[in-house]
């Protein structure tokens, strides 16, 4: 039987999941990763440690499964977005990859927006300084020798690639978050490209993510006794790639990504953009797609923060909250422990607990971390629906949909269905396996990209809707307090 692989290359985590051709995952694999932090806003890792990974969870996989591992036809690459990988002339990286929620180049994302207003509408959004576009610029003005020597730039994904098959290639749906692709044309703009001083002659080669990108180089074939003729897909960017695996690629189809960062997705048949609304407007993995995206730099990284903190195991922390659970908890908390994109384009907001007292618990203090993270999609929400794309339900995917209990809180706190699907923690990894399924064998998206059986649908409970809608003004009128003090601090 034909199986597929699929590979995400996250920020907290490289996870590999091998399919078979009835679509069931048949073993995995993740292997942590750690972020450097070297300056404030600063966030990078070293491309070499995702290659490392990746290698330690095919040896994973071979243990587990070798007759499903040397049986694959085609592998799929999904991977965080915008990241800026820097090669010289012999392939190498330059210097640390510099990451999504890197907010160095805030001033250089601020001045590329207003000297070219009008490229905006093209690129999908407004330049912000998650986006690679004003990471090359902050490079340019602080790392000149580097910039100089800049071969190709690549997204993390696609140096896994180039180690796979040796060649420079991406896709749509990374590109998109470059700030360097007219995503209505789904090609290099050349005036983008030139307005951060760059030129086609530097980006990688593009292709749809259903499409075939490189054969497996036979060195790395031989290593992991894999076919000589194995398929490397195009691939997709992590909230692409989960979209695919969710089955999220006909028009308005939604849902909500709790990782490390999270995102509110929405499919659209047409490229719809609206820079004004701080909405993404990017092209979808497969082709004559495009999507609207509110992306959120803290979700399920806010959890992991608490439980760190708190020096508890998070199932436990979870099932405490969930036990002392009446009403909204009159603690808020501010997710920004990042910054934040959508909806405050803000490198320098912060995490803030609001109103604690001698009688906060740490349920209390947990409760407010679920539903401070809720809250800020609640903004996304109304994003979108000033974009012109109102919110009637979502489904979730990622580590966090794994709670009900928090899925609950979003039901309650958005007002819509919230829709948990088996298999939807495997996310990102598992819509690469389908590309690289789709790469392999031709078949038509609509025939391989099909939504997974529905585990529940979590209704919205009117009594706490109401109770919920003081408390998210409330957040938000905290953050308009605050915002002057993030930037002085």
């Amino acid at each position: 039987m034909p199986h597929y692989l699929g590979i995400d290359v996250g920020t907290s985590a490289v996870k590999a999941v091998l399919v078979d051709d009835a679509q069931t995952v048949v073993a995995e694999a993740d292997v942590p990763l750690q972020v450097s932090r070297p300056h404030d806003l600063w966030s990078e890792q070293d491309p070499d440690i995702w290659w490392e990974a990746v290698q330690t969870a095919l040896d994973r996989l071979r243990v587990r499964s070798a007759s499903a591992l040397a049986d694959i036809r085609g592998i799929g690459l999904s991977g965080q977005m915008h990241g800026a990988v820097l090669l010289d002339e012999s392939d190498r990286p330059l210097r640390p990859a510099i990451l999504w929620n890197d907010g160095r180049s805030f001033r250089e994302a601020q001045e590329l927006g207003d000297k070219y207003p009008e490229l905006s509408h093209a690129m999908g959004v407004i330049p912000m300084p998650g986006f690679t576009a004003p990471k090359l610029v902050w490079l340019a003005r602080h790392e000149p020798d580097i910039f100089r020597a800049v071969r190709k730039v690549m997204l993390p994904k696609d140096y896994i690639r180039l180690k796979l098959t040796g060649e420079i290639v991406t896709e749509m749906s990374d590109a998109a978050g470059t700030w360097w692709l007219d995503e209505a044309k789904r090609d290099w703009s050349d005036a983008a490209l030139a307005a951060t001083g760059l030129s086609r002659k530097q980006m990688p080669t593009l292709v749809e993510g259903s499409q075939a990108s490189g054969i497996l180089r036979a060195d790395i074939a031989g290593r992991w006794g894999l076919r000589s003729d194995v398929v490397v897909a195009g691939g997709a960017g992590d909230a692409a790639a989960g979209a695919v695996g969710l089955g999220a690629i006909e028009d308005g189809s939604a849902f909500i990504s709790l990782g490390t960062s999270g995102q509110l997705f929405v499919t659209t048949r047409d490229f719809s953009p609206a820079p004004e609304a701080v909405v993404h407007s990017f092209c979808h993995a497969v082709p004559d797609r495009w999507f609207q995206m509110a992306a959120m730099l803290n979700a399920a990284s806010c959890l992991a923060w608490g439980a760190q903190l708190l020096k508890r195991d998070i199932g436990e922390l979870l099932h405490e909250t969930e036990a002392a659970y009446r009403k909204p908890s009159p603690i808020l908390f501010l997710p920004y422990l990042a910054g934040e994109r959508t909806p405050h384009n803000d490198p320098y907001a912060r995490g803030v607990l609001f109103g604690l007292s001698p009688q906060t618990q740490q349920a209390d203090l947990v409760q407010a971390i679920l539903e401070g993270v809720a809250f800020s999609f609640a903004d996304a929400k109304e994003c979108l629906a000033q974009a012109g794309t109102p919110l009637t339900y979502a489904g979730m995917i990622g580590g966090g949909s794994r709670s009900v209990f928090w899925a609950s809180i979003f039901a309650n706190v958005l007002d819509v269905p919230m829709v948990r699907y088996h298999g939807s923690d495997k996310g990102p990894a598992f819509g690469a396996a389908r590309l690289a399924r789709l790469a392999t064998t031709g078949e038509m998206p609509e025939a391989v990209c099909m939504p997974p059986a529905v585990l529940e649908t979590i209704e919205p409970q009117a009594h706490l809707v109401d109770l919920y809608r003081p408390r998210i003004e409330a957040f938000r009128a905290l953050y308009r307090a605050l915002k002057p003090e993030f930037v002085r601090s």
